[in-house]
């Protein structure tokens, strides 16, 4: 059993957070925040490929994401960072640049230009407690099933550190032995089902559409193919404190 990171290869006015009063109205603004991300390459068909989800905060042109989303990009045949739009039939991309990564506690922060998109809020450390319900929103499967915004509801189930005890000492691999070097640090254990493609997705409150993590694994029972076919229900989601330190710092950096 193990782990999977949830990435899929396949105007001048800052805007105010949007919120909403109840879980379908919470929905349709999240929706406007929630953005895919890929890559583009015009000698490539199809041109635009699908890597993960981000949302929108700050001023409408910062994005957050994974790390493990970002991709190494083919420079020599000009293949392009960006932002996929959805809007209903068709998608807008936008070209982005990492202006921040924080590895450790894998986030990454985008920077975009063109016209401001609608923001979400971040949530204050230390809000939620085992129990508290929440929703995720983002695109499961990516453009397998279509560049269509899906919602699961979500429960916290545990607030537990990063680093899992593994069964055995034989499966304590070397990408354990590393992460146990690392400080240690609290994720969100969530009872909920997301797919390859949700890596990035906003987990909010599902009344305000505040956010207070950023999906970005799945507990894998068996081969990395199972997270699609038998999903264990069990995804981790990295704590929003974490995304306003990396939006604090005043130049990219990679921890």
């Amino acid at each position: 059993m193990r782990h999977l990171l949830l990435g899929l290869h396949v105007s001048c006015c800052i805007l105010a957070p949007v919120v909403a009063a109840d879980f379908p109205s919470t929905i349709a603004t999240v929706k406007q925040s929630v953005v895919g991300i890929g890559t583009f390459q015009k000698t490539r068909s199809p041109a635009v490929r699908f890597v993960g989800t981000g949302f929108v905060v700050g001023d409408g042109r910062q994005v957050i994401t994974n790390a493990h989303v970002v991709p190494t990009l083919d420079a020599a045949n000009l293949e392009t960072l960006g932002i996929v739009i959805a809007t209903g039939a068709s998608f807008e991309f936008r070209p982005a640049s990492v202006a921040g990564l924080d590895r450790e506690h894998d986030l990454a922060h985008l920077a975009i230009g063109g016209a401001a998109l609608a923001p979400l809020q971040l949530g204050e450390p230390g809000q939620l407690r085992e129990g508290r319900e929440l929703a995720l929103t983002g695109f499961p499967l990516g453009m397998v099933l279509g560049l269509h915004h899906a919602t699961h509801r979500a429960l916290l189930s545990a607030i537990t550190p990063i680093v899992l005890p593994s069964l055995s000492s034989g499966r304590l691999g070397a990408g354990a032995i590393v992460q146990l070097q690392r400080n240690a640090f609290d994720i969100y254990q969530l009872d909920a089902t997301a797919y390859p493609g949700n890596s990035g997705s906003p987990l909010y409150d599902p009344s305000s559409g505040v956010v207070h993590g950023v999906i970005n694994m799945v507990f894998v029972k068996g081969l990395k193919e199972t997270a699609i076919t038998s999903p264990s229900g069990i995804t981790y989601a990295v704590p929003v404190q974490y995304v306003t330190q990396l939006l604090q710092r005043k130049s990219p950096a990679a921890k």
